[in-house]
């Protein structure tokens, strides 16, 4: 008798097909997040659960399902901010998630919106789209150069070190970083890690932000952020979005305050706020981090071996989080 295995969400074919090959599957046919009741009732039916951001297994979920049948959570993803790790702890479910994989995709999301903000992309295929493109002039749309420019990278994880191995590398921009402990391995030149946010900020003219969500992360940034930043800094999130106060963030844009932002996360995903869309120095996407096929494929592949390692297999998996 096999396993039942629940995918909360439609994923690549080429995962679903080798799922089915072990488990009895169930796949959601609706694209999103599993309501409260849906999360209750798969965790006392199903042995185990590749889930995705936006399903929130919080503690009630896990209290309400009452001694749960499932025993492994596997994270289509590497943020875990929507699962209680403690609560599925005491219900003796483990979560995993898929870390690796998602490096150099989210890093070059990262790549894609600090040349965007910065060399006012949108701004300019709006113009040519609505055909009151006059031609070229040499005071046209003057943006911020990127190679050259200073960049501080908050968080020096796995994708903070591959953005700034890209700008620095690539586009000879000196970093600086801020991490809670010391960085020893990274090999770049003019790189240097600071001992506040504060400094980051007044040094750096493109800001990325790089850190896990969650209650130690939410609103660092606001209105003080702000004000310490230079009024031409370019701000990047590829984080989570409630890392950036929201209202906060659309005041400093209004009064210029700063120069630009770059998202693909938003505070209260997927609402966006009406005038944070009606600004023209703020550069949005739709949480593409991850968002190229061979990709997704790979994260659903480890999402899926980290449940056979644990249900099948009977060993442990070095994608453990609780």
């Amino acid at each position: 008798m096999k396993y039942k295995l629940l995918i909360t969400r439609p994923i690549p074919h080429k995962v679903i097909k080798r799922a089915g090959e072990f488990f009895e599957l169930e796949v959601r046919t609706s694209v999103l997040p599993t309501s409260k009741a849906e999360l209750i009732s798969a965790l006392q039916n199903y042995d185990a659960i590749i889930a995705a951001i936006g399903d929130k297994f919080d503690e009630e979920v896990f209290l309400k399902s009452d001694a749960p049948r499932t025993k492994v959570i596997s994270n289509f993803g590497v943020g875990y901010d929507h699962l209680d790790l403690k609560a599925a702890s005491r219900s003796k479910i483990m979560i995993t998630n898929t870390p690796d994989v998602v490096t150099d995709a989210t890093a070059d999301i990262a790549m894609t919106l600090i040349l965007m903000t910065a060399r006012r992309a949108i701004e300019g295929d709006k113009l040519v789209r609505s055909g009151k493109w006059k031609g070229w002039n040499p005071m046209q749309m003057l943006g911020t150069h990127v190679t050259g420019s200073t960049l501080g990278v908050i968080g020096m994880g796995r994708i903070g070190k591959a953005i700034a191995k890209r700008c620095n590398l690539g586009f000879d921009m000196p970093v600086y970083y801020y991490n809670r402990s010391k960085v020893t391995d990274l090999k770049l030149k003019n790189c240097y890690q600071v001992d506040s946010l504060d400094e980051l900020f007044g040094k750096a003219d493109i800001i990325v932000i790089a850190v896990p969500g969650g209650p130690e992360t939410y609103h660092l940034i606001d209105k003080k952020s702000f004000a310490k930043m230079k009024s031409s800094s370019i701000l990047i999130n590829i984080a989570r979005g409630e890392i950036i106060k929201e209202s906060d963030l659309i005041d400093a844009l209004q009064k210029k305050e700063i120069g630009g932002v770059g998202l693909d996360v938003y505070e209260f995903e997927p609402l966006i706020s009406p005038q944070l869309v009606d600004l023209e120095n703020a550069v949005l996407l739709p949480h593409l981090g991850t968002a190229a096929l061979s990709v997704r494929e790979e994260m659903g592949l480890i999402a899926l071996k980290n449940i056979i390692d644990i249900l099948l297999e009977k060993k442990e998996t070095s994608n453990l989080i609780n």
